[in-house]
């Protein structure tokens, strides 16, 4: 095969990813631009219609904004940025109105809101639709989306990488610019030129690095290694978030028993009925995620044990069925009834705290290029991200995002060059990225989890360095497949994981080295900046 010979895709503003961040931008901008939603499978993957507990905003009379923003720092450990905070914290309501406009079925109690409560949260402010939010959301905004006429969705359109001023070799006065990007079609095999004056990154996170994560197979952090290679910074990646309960079951991988279980009485137990969180810390299982993980962790090796378990069975029977219904519903298929038993469950890898580095407006390093959700650092969550908090920060900032590319005047693009595949040829030995993809996932478990050791980041970087050299040599000879993109951009990813953990010199939140047991007096982000 030979260069490309699709012609260019034109529009105002591409988008990539369709979870909450990049389908609320579209809908914001969709009224005045031409905007295309890119995703590498259907619309409806992806991590936001998997959240189960909700989203968090102050709704109740006797909460309030400064409660949340303090719920917020106490759980960043010192690393949120307060003016961060603060933004999201006081566009949250707004956004939840938002929702109900577009319809969002919220649940309800006496004709209010239901607000439910999550482990770091001091008042009730979890908006939910019973234990199933982020599908119930995403079902309003497809929904949505499919119906408005300035928005065209590509998917199976996988991001090969961001088409930057810099790229096209000429040199061109003022700042480097995003032109947009090129994308793996893969119903046609080819490889296709969308051309936009503006483009959003809003691919998610990157928990597939890891070994057992809660997250979809989508997961690669296709976003921050693109953003990364373009240009940008990334800050705070060594803090990813291992969810402390993550159902353990040998024919079921990835299912996440909801924060909410443990806000509404859930206690964790040994296997002998013993609860341990009270000798941890004194706001037992209503911790920070961070500080259970550990707990986890800490008494699973000390006891030898597989997994822990999560009980609610002391509550009534009605109460569980009515809370937790698709819990209780997949946990039965299993052949656990959770009003009556209680659940294994390991910590496993949750979120990406740390990601591209962005302002207030979800503006990048790059002009051109915002970047929004889980795939940016906006400062909220420093070094752990309060329960539901996420939601949240992926509307409020598709929203800044959106306000702030609707200021901007449209430039038209350049002309871009087509991908040229004139010197590559069909890859003899796929099984290559397998077996790469297997390594990578394995060693950053064992070596850059929930505790970490000098030692241990040390072998994890020599092991990256090696994949580093044989992916790349793949891609650079290879047709480019969406098992070899994700592959490159995962250990580019754990490459920024790992480098980031080495800098860090401390114990912080999500954050945790035997070698650095202290926390240092002063916070300070990491930033990465490419060379």
């Amino acid at each position: 095969m030979s260069s490309t010979t699709s012609s260019p895709q034109d529009f105002d503003v591409l988008i990539v990813g369709s979870g909450l961040a990049g389908l609320s931008a579209a809908l914001h901008l969709a009224p005045t631009h031409r905007v295309a939603v890119l995703t590498k499978r259907a619309i409806s993957d992806g991590s936001s219609g998997w959240a189960q507990g909700g989203i968090a905003a102050v709704m109740a009379e006797d909460d309030s904004f400064q409660s949340h923003v303090e719920d917020t720092l106490v759980a960043g450990a010192g690393l949120s940025d307060l003016a961060a905070t603060r933004f999201v914290v006081e566009h949250a309501p707004e956004s939840i109105e938002w929702l109900r406009q577009l319809g969002v079925p919220f649940s309800q109690e006496e004709g209010h809101l239901h607000l439910t409560r999550e482990g770091g949260h001091s008042a009730r402010r979890i908006v939910h639709v019973t234990d199933a939010t982020g599908a119930a959301v995403q079902r309003t905004m497809i929904e949505r989306v499919r119906n408005t006429p300035n928005v065209k969705v590509f998917e199976q359109h996988m991001l090969v990488d961001l088409i930057t001023s810099r790229k096209l070799g000429a040199a061109r006065e003022g700042a480097p610019t995003c032109l947009g990007l090129y994308a793996l079609d893969e119903i046609t095999d080819e490889v296709i030129t969308f051309r936009a004056p503006q483009t959003i990154l809003a691919t998610g996170g990157a928990g597939k690095v890891y070994l057992y994560t809660t997250n979809p197979d989508t997961a690669t952090g296709d976003g921050i290694a693109a953003g990364w290679r373009a240009g940008c910074r990334v800050t705070n990646m060594e803090f990813i978030q291992f969810h402390p309960t993550c159902l353990y079951h040998p024919l079921v991988k990835s299912y996440l028993i909801s924060e909410a279980v443990r806000g509404e009485g859930g206690r964790l137990l040994l296997p002998d009925g013993t609860r341990f969180m009270p000798q941890h810390d004194a706001r037992a299982e209503l911790a920070p995620r961070d500080v259970v993980a550990r707990a986890i962790d800490f008494e699973m090796k000390k006891h030898g044990l597989d997994c822990v378990y999560l009980d609610i069975s002391h509550q009534p029977a009605e109460f569980v069925r009515e809370h937790f219904p698709n819990i209780y519903a997949r946990c039965l298929e299993l052949g656990i009834d959770i009003t009556r038993q209680p659940i294994p469950v390991v910590p496993a890898a949750h979120y990406t705290c740390g990601g591209v580095h962005t302002d207030l407006s979800g503006r990048t390093d790059l002009a051109g290029l915002h970047a929004i959700g889980e795939t940016a650092y906006t400062g909220l969550h420093g070094a752990n991200r309060l329960a539901s908090n996420s939601l949240v920060e992926c509307m409020v900032f598709a929203r800044a995002a959106a306000k702030d590319i609707l200021a901007t005047p449209l430039p038209v693009p350049p002309s871009l060059p087509a991908w040229d595949e004139s010197r590559v040829t069909d890859a003899d030995e796929s099984v290559v990225i397998s077996h790469n993809w297997d390594e990578l996932r394995r060693f950053m478990w064992d070596y850059v989890g929930i505790v970490r050791t000098n030692k241990r980041l040390e072998r994890a970087a020599h092991r990256i360095r090696l994949l580093q050299e044989e992916i790349f040599e793949f891609y650079a000879n290879f047709h480019v497949s969406r098992d070899l993109l994700e592959l490159r951009n995962l250990v580019t990813v754990a490459d920024l994981i790992v480098k980031s953990a080495q800098s860090r010199h401390e114990s912080r939140g999500l954050h945790f080295s035997r070698d650095y047991p202290q926390m240092s007096p002063e916070a300070r982000p990491t930033t990465l900046v490419p060379r």
